[in-house]
C-alpha cells in the first residue's frame, strides 16, 4: 500500500508542479450580476509578475498578485500569491467606469498595431453587468480612455506593492524604510502611484512611531498628505 501512494504521489506532484507554472486566470467579481471592471497582466520579467484588480460599481475592489513561472529562491521557496480587499475611494470608482463607458466598455480591439512597440505584457481589460460582458486584449493601446486606465491600475499596483514591502521593512529592517519611502515619493511626484488610501494606515503608523528614523516619518507624512489631496485631483473625464 505504501508503494502504491509513494507511485501516485511521484507521478501527481509533477503535474501539480505545472499547473503551478502556468499563468491563472483572472479572479473573478465576488458578485457577477454588479458592473464590474477588471484589469489583468501578465509580463514574466515584472515583479509581480501578473496581478488582476477586480473594482465592483459599490466600490469593493479586489487585488490579487502572483508569480507562476518564477522559480523558487535559493532556499526552495516559492513566492506565495498575495491577495488584499479594500473599498475604492469615490473619485477613482467614478473614473474608472466612466472610462470604461468612453472605451465602449471594451467592445472591440484597442491593440496598437500600426508598428512594432515594446511589450510591457499583456493587458485585459473587461466590463461585466446583467446586461454586457466585453473584454479587450492589448500590449499598448492608443485609446486615450484605455491608456489612463491602465495606467490607474499600474499605479494602485504599485500602492499595494510598495505597502507590503514596507511592511516587510518595518519588522526586519527599519533603516531600509527611508530608501523605499523615498522611492515612493519620486513615483508620487511622477504620477506612478494612485490609491495611497489604500495604505495609509500603514503610512500613519511609520509617521507616528518614534524607533523609525526621523527622515523615514516625514517622507511617510508627506504621502499621507498625497493621500488626502489625492481624490480631489480626480476630474470627470469627458464623454
Amino acid at each position: 500500500m505504501k508503494l502504491v501512494l509513494r507511485c501516485f504521489l511521484t507521478l501527481l506532484l509533477p503535474a501539480v508542479a505545472a499547473i503551478a507554472q502556468k499563468p491563472q486566470p483572472p479572479a473573478a467579481p465576488n458578485n457577477p450580476a454588479a458592473p464590474t471592471v477588471m484589469f489583468d497582466v501578465f509580463w514574466e520579467p515584472a515583479t509581480p509578475q501578473q496581478y488582476t484588480i477586480t473594482v465592483q460599481a459599490s466600490g469593493e475592489t479586489r487585488y490579487v498578485s502572483r508569480n507562476p513561472t518564477k522559480p523558487a529562491d535559493e532556499n526552495g521557496v516559492q513566492g506565495d500569491d498575495y491577495e488584499t480587499h479594500f473599498t475604492m475611494s469615490p473619485g477613482a470608482r467614478e473614473k474608472i467606469f466612466s472610462l470604461s463607458e468612453q472605451a465602449r466598455f471594451f467592445n472591440g480591439d484597442f491593440d496598437y498595431k500600426k508598428h512594432t512597440v515594446a511589450n510591457t505584457g499583456k493587458k485585459t481589460l473587461s466590463y461585466t453587468d446583467s446586461n454586457r460582458h466585453f473584454a479587450t486584449t492589448y500590449n499598448w493601446s492608443e485609446n486615450a480612455a484605455v491608456d489612463q486606465l491602465t495606467r490607474m491600475f499600474q499605479g494602485i499596483s504599485n500602492v499595494i506593492e510598495h505597502g507590503r514591502k514596507i511592511l516587510f521593512l518595518r519588522r526586519f529592517d527599519k533603516l531600509g524604510l527611508e530608501a523605499e519611502l523615498k522611492a515612493m515619493e519620486e513615483q508620487a511626484a511622477g504620477h506612478y502611484l494612485n490609491e495611497l488610501q489604500v495604505i495609509a494606515l500603514t503610512l500613519e503608523s511609520i509617521a507616528n512611531d518614534p524607533s523609525v528614523l526621523n527622515i523615514a516619518r516625514q517622507r511617510a507624512k508627506r504621502l499621507l498628505a498625497q493621500s488626502a489631496k489625492e481624490e480631489a485631483s480626480y476630474v470627470k473625464p469627458e464623454r
